[in-house]
């Protein structure tokens, strides 16, 4: 709470002086992510200034999302260095809907995307990057990508590794080249949602498979696989999204076996593997018949745009890439320029251990916060998946009227009827300070009896 800006050297009002000051000693490492601020009158006294200006440099400062406020507690530094509340979609609030990683700040993202692409510009220039790339990624950059995974797919070689601008890029082309119109694909019978938009787009049926609170049955899948004779099995084994269901060693030789005797193709999406690095692919079991995609949107940032698709074998990879080049072309060269930066100095690593940690605790939060209440969840997933009450279905719908934005079980769903439940996107919220209000409010609606709104 000693923290006492210099402002004399800045211009401009003085109440935009402290809040740049703030910012500038945060990128510094002068103030840390939850540093306990001084309260505006003792700072008005260090600067000699009037309240009132501190009081409006607090609140901009909130506004830009680089302090938080807590009752009873006072001023502290953001625990995360995202996007700024008047950045948040109207008409809500709050919005826990996108499943996207934190950002906390000893991520230090700002500083060290400018730091990359400082290191790009000295090294070979960029404007080396604006202009046509191969269709995924240099041999170079291949290369850089596979060293790094094989520390959890250790069969991965840079002439089976295409890099694409994005997972949903890699699963629309994975159908496109695996299936018909008309043919099916078997799925968990809850899934991400890009899967289902993907499949209408290009006319192929998903076929949703039973599945437990630890995942898909490995029965269920041998009995769909004899009676659909599927093009391919798409499944998320690692913190499933949207139930967190994480696969054990058991199922996974389960559903590698079902996979090689019913002599079908495995895409595995491993979107959130490197949250948990505990969890071996499926891949490792069965590389000739399995596609892994890995992306970086959910253990670093969706706007980077890189993910990997390892394919079964080279043919595979040629063709791949000539899918790629026919819809996007490439990936943005500048990113995975920098993206191949962090891999090949270890700053990767650190930015996921990061938010990695932040994960973890905003997990803890939950668990205090939602004690009594029903759900799944594992310590390293950005999200939970809640169980709503049988008498409130419109949960989702009511929170969403008065600022608060989940995803209900519908979204998910591949056929059947709906559960009773609802994706609750932690890692969505600007800060821990938002998280908590935001379960308050989520609270409170569940404890409303059916029929009545809720009123934030």
């Amino acid at each position: 709470m000693d923290w006492t800006p210099t402002i004399s050297e800045l211009s401009g009002p003085r109440y935009q002086r402290i809040v740049e000051a703030m910012e500038a000693d945060i990128a510094a490492g002068r103030l840390v992510r939850g540093q306990q601020l001084p309260t505006q009158r003792a700072l008005a006294k260090a600067l000699g200034i009037d309240l009132t200006t501190v009081t409006r440099a607090y609140t901009e400062a909130r506004r830009r999302g680089i302090m938080e406020a807590r009752v009873g507690q006072g001023s502290f530094v953001s625990e995360t260095s995202a996007r700024r509340a008047v950045d948040l979609p109207h008409p809500v609030a709050i919005d826990l809907s996108m499943n996207v990683p934190p950002h906390p700040l000893d991520a230090q993202l700002d500083e060290r995307i400018i730091a990359g692409m400082d290191s790009i510009r000295v090294q070979s220039g960029l404007t080396a990057y604006l202009n046509y790339q191969p269709p995924g990624g240099s041999a170079h950059e291949r290369e850089v990508a596979a060293r790094w995974m094989r520390a959890r797919v250790p069969h991965v070689q840079a002439d089976r590794l295409v890099i694409f601008p994005g997972a949903q890029t890699i699963l629309f082309n994975l159908l496109a080249h695996l299936a018909k119109p008309g043919d099916v694909v078997l799925t968990e019978a809850l899934t991400f949602p890009g899967i289902k938009a993907a499949a209408v787009r290009l006319d192929i049926k998903l076929v949703g498979v039973a599945m437990d609170d630890c995942g898909i049955l490995p029965d269920a899948l041998a009995k769909a696989c004899r009676t659909h004779k599927p093009k391919a099995v798409y499944l998320i084994p690692t913190l499933h999204n949207p139930t967190t269901a994480t696969l054990s060693p058991e199922r996974r030789n389960a559903i590698a076996k079902i996979i090689r005797d019913t002599d079908t193709v495995l895409i595995e999406d491993d979107a959130y593997g490197l949250l948990d690095r505990s969890a071996s692919p499926i891949a490792n079991l069965i590389p000739e018949r399995t596609y892994l995609a890995t992306t970086l949107s959910k253990c670093i940032a969706p706007a980077l745009r890189v993910a990997y698709l390892v394919t079964p074998d080279g043919d595979a990879q040629r063709q791949m890439r000539t899918f790629l080049q026919a819809t996007v072309q490439m990936p943005a060269p500048l990113m995975v320029a920098l993206v191949t930066h962090w891999i090949e100095s270890g700053i990767a690593d650190r930015i996921i251990t990061a938010i990695r940690n932040e994960a973890v605790g905003r997990q803890q939060l939950a668990q205090r916060t939602l004690k009594g209440f029903q759900f799944l969840a594992k310590p390293a997933a950005h999200h939970l998946w809640l169980r709503l009450p049988e008498s409130r279905p419109d949960v989702a719908a009511d929170l969403l009227r008065n600022g608060l934005a989940i995803v209900a079980g519908d979204a998910f769903t591949v056929d059947g009827i709906p559960p009773h439940a609802a994706r609750v996107s932690l890692g969505a919220a600007r800060n821990r300070s938002e998280l908590t209000e935001a379960l308050r409010i989520l609270i409170g609606a569940l404890h409303k009896p059916a029929g009545t709104r809720q009123i934030v």
